[in-house]
């Protein structure tokens, strides 16, 4: 029922799409469908109709169940993802009007800075809910289009792709015989990318004139940061949805250039990994393809983060690689540890939270990481990571019951015969091993 209700509400919402809507004649129907998936230099153009496209009723509806299920912080305005079908109601018509007649300006993006795992700070810009909406819409339209033209070497951020297939395909030039991998790092790419450029590129693509101005608007709306907003010469902004498909724009030529060369790469967004059969090989590939990226993409290689190696001794995508005959995927060293520090915070004998409540908190953390790092081929090192994480909910055990304190103790056989791994599966903690 409540399904039902939502539904109803969707289409009230954008009702007033319908006014104006424009199916695409058959004959650029034809047109579009007889496109295929085979990748060629030229790229098709956009029909000049696109931004109606946007507008399109079924297309905004998608839209909107997809900015309200990503959820997500409030822009500069204040705005909540829950206001926005009632904001829709009332401001939509004035805005579809701006939209097709290409007058309409998006609102500067909020700048928050998060935590990188290995150090540093990520910088997003956070755009409002009502240009999340639009960048959303507009992201269905282009991707369907692009990203059948796009490498088949590039997993990130497109449909039906996953970076679990970019982990695969990476062990598989590996165990073609590829020992030596140059791993790109890309310095600070989304901040870099060169709007003039990534707007020519567009171009090519793209012949409706209102989409390119929106475009171009969205890329220059600017960063609110301490109450000021600043201007933005070049970059797109991570946190709104279009940012990863122009992201992928910008690098598909990169991917052409290398396919070019008939080399064995995977790229997911900004990471790249070359394999090559010698390390001769791959400094070799490493200064060239680096040149190319300096001189053709206007973007900087981050030299201390780049490097010539063994698989083994690099990772990709939180994954590393064993050595020998055999070839198989393991957790990185890295995020191996991130992952016991959060366990560390999340069973802190000092959180004063309750058993129930640690665990239920914990199991949430566990599912997601074993979601992504379970695919590693490494059994063993997911068994002796529940041992561990059950050993530190004994110690809290042994710390709530008013007695002193031991990791030895918690260890001990009492302990895990009063509290087995069925107890703990009994109260919902998920098994990594299992």
């Amino acid at each position: 029922m409540g399904d039902k209700r939502q539904k109803n509400q969707l289409q009230m919402v954008l009702a007033f799409a319908v006014e104006g809507r424009s199916e695409a004649p058959k004959a650029r129907r034809e047109g579009t469908e007889s496109l295929t998936a085979k990748r060629t230099c030229e790229s098709p153009v956009i029909p000049e109709q696109v931004m109606e496209e946007v507008c399109a009723r079924e297309n905004l509806k998608q839209a909107l169940r997809r900015v309200r299920s990503n959820k997500g912080s409030p822009g500069i305005d204040g705005r909540t993802v829950d206001e926005l079908p009632g904001d829709l109601k009332q401001q939509w018509p004035a805005i579809r009007e701006q939209l097709l007649n290409g007058t309409y300006q998006p609102q500067a993006v909020r700048r928050v800075e998060i935590a990188k795992p290995d150090g540093g700070v990520r910088k997003l810009g956070i755009p409002t809910v009502l240009d999340r909406f639009i960048q959303q819409a507009v992201l269905q339209v282009l991707q369907a289009r692009w990203d059948r033209t796009f490498s088949e070497h590039s997993h990130g951020f497109r449909p039906q792709r996953s970076a679990h297939q970019a982990v695969a395909k990476a062990q598989q030039y590996i165990a073609e015989g590829n020992h030596w991998v140059v791993d790109l790092d890309l310095e600070k790419f989304f901040d870099r990318v060169n709007h003039d450029r990534l707007m020519a590129a567009i171009a090519r693509r793209v012949s409706d004139k209102r989409m390119l101005k929106l475009i171009r608007a969205f890329l220059e709306s600017g960063v609110m940061e301490n109450g000021l907003v600043s201007a933005v010469e070049e970059g797109t902004p991570q946190g709104g949805p279009l940012s990863p498909l122009l992201s992928n724009l910008v690098l598909d030529e990169l991917d052409r250039e290398l396919e070019r060369r008939q080399r064995r790469f995977v790229r997911y967004a900004d990471d790249c990994n070359i394999y090559v059969a010698s390390e001769r090989a791959g400094k070799r590939v490493m200064r060239s393809v680096t040149s190319f990226i300096r001189r053709r993409l206007k973007l900087k290689v981050n030299e201390t983060k780049s490097a010539v190696a063994r698989p083994q001794e690099r990772k990709f995508l939180g994954f590393s690689f064993t050595g020998g005959a055999e070839v198989k995927r393991r957790i990185a060293p890295k995020a191996l540890l991130r992952c016991k520090q959060r366990v560390r915070e999340l069973t802190r004998r000092t959180r004063g939270i309750s058993l129930e409540q640690m665990t239920k908190e914990l199991g949430s953390y566990l599912r997601g990481w074993k979601g992504y790092f379970g695919y590693c081929q490494t059994p063993s090192v997911l068994h002796g990571l529940d041992q561990w994480t059950r050993r530190r909910l004994r110690s809290v055990i042994w710390k709530q019951r008013k007695r002193r304190s031991s990791w030895h103790l918690a260890n001990s056989p009492a302990l895990s015969l009063a509290f087995p791994n069925a107890y703990f599966d009994s109260v919902g903690l998920p098994r990594l091993s299992g």
